[in-house]
């Protein structure tokens, strides 16, 4: 994903913005039903836990056992699981709380709708100039093609508009907004991107897809400080609702990287953010000669950079091996030529920055598995390659996740949102190593989950539901799609809090619910690892603490 939200004006930031505070005693945390997860699968369960002054874990205690020393402070569990905070492998953190702040088309599903709600949406802003929103989705529509800029003049013909695919790799923009961009027939597709044009003609249709976007994207006032900081709030509460307390964000920015130390600046950041910057460039000037240090008491780090290698399979910029079956003599958008790819990754493991590469296409993820293999005998030691996302494999190609330290950063409600549209795209020939959670643990590789929000909601759980069942939040495919790539609860509980925790070097930090970790947990109102599907989906999040504290309530929401 590449969203780039944008805010128009100023926003007052309400004062009672979440600040995180240190443990000030050891707090004896009694009577839970805790689970302490390993990377590999494997639980260990425990009645309760001492977390000392600093935030960190100083005792798990079994049933019956008490604290070996004497403990000021006692908090009664009543008796509720306790499983450690979702680490959210892939998220874009300010793409989250950006998109809180514009239109949001993601809950359409026609195009009708979404023009509505884009009438409305102008008219109660009318001193707005710019109309900003993201979420649209013409496979969700039905529509059967991309939406046009006429369809948009229709409904705002007096500023521009331009709304970003639920994806981010394609933008939808009226005429004033392509005018705004210098988009015309003579412009010509950039590498990487493509304009839609109209039916026999050159002339702009109104969909840019990938690296034509900026076109346009560079015509829009960018968002504010303020707005910034507002956005960051808004996204820590999202996530905290949803018991995620620590995430790796994906493309920031250096706007983003200095919303986020403002924040901590300020007591703000509660967060962890495992940072992957948007370019070598901003690796560098964020970085300097190497990864950053942990920042905050383990709330910020830059870890790498987020290298993009294709597109999307909604737009059609999944690069593919072969021809998109409902398109054909198109197999996609390279982004990077495999020269690129590989000095730009070499760049990053000179000074032993972590690589995370964008690849959904069965030939992207071949191009990014080969590059790994060549350059991890030019660079030795612990550098946890990482793919993002993987969802189109060929099946030859899933062993080699096993080799080098690969680690398969996947999105499991990716699966039930494009399961049809990934037949439609590739055909069901094609579909041997997609989304193969199972075949990628079997040959040696780790997953780290993530939710990819905002492309799809901020929701572990639905998340957990999908990588056991392969099923939606209907129930649907009957018995799941492809279901020999279904993972058991416990290697999907892994893969969203010690796995996800691992790819990002901060495991021993937080993740497992170990001693000498910081005690971020979550208390569900149910065990996952006894429930089925749909009980997983129902459970709700209770409480969510961040080292050694209480951060949401769900009685207080």
């Amino acid at each position: 994903m590449n969203i780039r939200p944008i805010i128009l004006r100023g926003s007052a930031i309400v004062a009672a913005l979440l600040a995180a505070t240190p443990a000030l005693a050891d707090t004896h945390i009694d009577n839970i039903e805790g689970i302490s997860v390993n990377r590999d699968g494997s639980i260990d369960r425990f009645a309760g836990m001492v977390v000392d002054e600093d935030g960190r874990i100083s005792e798990l205690l079994d049933f019956g056992d008490r604290p070996t020393r004497d403990i000021e402070y006692r908090v009664d569990g009543e008796g509720r699981v306790v499983v450690p905070g979702f680490v959210d492998g892939h998220l874009h953190l300010m793409g989250l709380g950006l998109g809180t702040l514009v239109l949001d088309l993601s809950q359409t599903n026609s195009l009708d709708e979404a023009l509505s709600r884009i009438a409305a949406y102008a008219a109660a802003y009318p001193d707005r100039p710019w109309i900003i929103g993201r979420g649209w989705n013409q496979e969700r529509w039905g529509l059967g093609r991309f939406p046009t800029a006429a369809e948009l003049d229709a409904v705002v013909p007096d500023r521009p508009v331009w709304l970003e695919r639920v994806d981010g790799h394609a933008g939808w923009a009226n005429t004033k907004a392509l005018e705004a961009g210098g988009v015309t027939a003579a412009t010509t597709d950039p590498s990487g991107g493509r304009i839609e044009r109209a039916a026999g003609s050159r002339a702009p249709s109104g969909v840019l897809v990938d690296a034509a976007m900026p076109l346009v994207n560079d015509a829009v006032p960018p968002p504010l400080p303020e707005d910034r900081d507002l956005a960051l709030h808004n996204a820590q509460s999202l996530l905290l609702r949803h018991g995620i307390t620590a995430v790796a964000d994906m493309g920031t920015t250096v706007e983003d990287w200095m919303t986020f130390r403002r924040a901590g600046d300020a007591g703000r950041l509660q967060v962890r953010v495992m940072s992957y910057a948007d370019s070598v460039d901003s690796m560098l000037l964020i970085g300097g000669p190497g990864p950053t240090q942990w920042l905050y008491e383990d709330r910020l780090r830059l870890n790498g950079v987020k290298l993009y290698l294709d597109g999307a399979l909604g737009s059609r910029g999944a690069l593919l091996n072969a021809d998109y079956e409902d398109d054909h003599g198109n197999r996609g958008l390279p982004l990077l030529s495999g020269t690129q790819l590989r000095n730009l990754m070499s760049r990053a493991a000179l000074d032993r920055f972590q690589v995370a590469v964008h690849a959904i296409g069965d030939a992207a993820n071949r191009d990014a598995l080969q590059a790994i293999e060549e350059l991890s005998g030019d660079y030795t030691g612990d550098h946890r390659w990482r793919i993002e996302h993987a969802q189109i494999v060929d099946p030859a190609d899933l062993p080699r996740f096993g080799r080098h330290g690969i680690i398969a950063s996947m999105q499991p409600v990716h699966q039930t949102s494009d399961m049809f549209m990934a037949e439609a795209r590739l055909g069901a020939g094609r579909l041997g190593g997609a989304y193969a959670w199972r075949s990628i643990l079997e040959a040696g590789g780790t997953l780290a989950f993530g939710t990819d929000a905002p492309v799809e909601p901020v929701d572990p759980l639905a998340g957990l539901a999908v990588a056991i069942s392969r099923t939606n939040a209907d129930g649907e495919p009957a018995g799941g799609w492809r279901p020999q790539e279904t993972i058991t609860r416990e290697q999907a509980l892994a893969a969203y809090t010690a796995g996800a925790a691992y790819a990002g070097f901060a495991e021993g930090r937080f993740g497992s619910l170990a001693e000498g970790e910081r005690a971020d947990f979550v208390m569900l109102s149910a065990d996952p690892l006894m429930a089925s599907p749909q009980q997983i989906r129902d459970i709700r999040v209770l409480e969510t603490w961040i080292a050694g504290q209480r951060v949401y309530d769900f009685a207080l929401d």
